[in-house]
């Protein structure tokens, strides 16, 4: 039994484990270790979604494509220095993620171009410094948008049809009421 499970312990970490990387299971409610570390990486790969300790340093990742470490949950640890850091607009997601994450691992970074920007940490880094720039979301942003503008125009169709049948079932009520008194006033008594 142990050798089975010896055995399949490796085939589901590869399945979740990028494949320039290294993963290690923490335990089932810990989550994984992914050292990507000295890989070379010019870009992010796809992560383990059960991600707690991620290992990026001493790659050559210049940015981090917006959206892609917002489904990483679990993640308590994260080593993203000695990268090439290339402070523009497409920056501006991984700043304000790590503002929320780690201002200290924050701290840490530094742009390694263009040159006005070089050595400079990207927490003190402000929009001046990027140019301009139009805030870039990630497409599902723009899909919530549409989503919830669907959904507030159902809640106002819904709306005007409840108030349409209260307004015709009072009138429903009138005309019941209105026909039934005059039913018993016309039905001829028998004592």
């Amino acid at each position: 039994a142990v050798l089975g499970c010896a055995l399949l312990l490796p085939m589901v970490l590869g399945e979740d484990c990028p494949s320039p990387c290294s993963c290690w299971p923490l335990g089932e409610a810990w989550g994984t270790r992914v050292d990507c570390s000295s890989r070379g990486l010019g870009s992010l790969p796809a992560l383990p979604r059960l991600t707690r300790s991620l290992h990026l340093h001493n790659n050559s990742l210049a940015s981090i494509p917006a959206g892609a470490l917002d489904s990483l949950g679990h993640l308590q640890e994260l080593q993203l220095w000695d990268n090439p850091w290339h402070c523009d607009c497409h920056i501006l997601y991984l700043k304000l993620w790590l503002e929320d994450f780690s201002a200290p691992a924050l701290a840490r970074l530094r742009c390694a171009s263009p040159a006005h920007l070089r050595m400079r940490s990207l927490g003190q880094l402000t929009g001046n410094d990027l140019g301009v720039c139009r805030r870039l979301l990630p497409t599902k942003c723009l899909q919530f948008f549409w989503r919830d503008l669907i959904l507030i125009a159902g809640v106002i169709i819904t709306v005007i049809l409840v108030a349409w049948a209260l307004k015709f079932s009072k009138k429903l009520v009138c005309q019941l009421t209105l026909g039934g008194w005059w039913l018993r006033r016309n039905i001829p008594k028998t004592h």
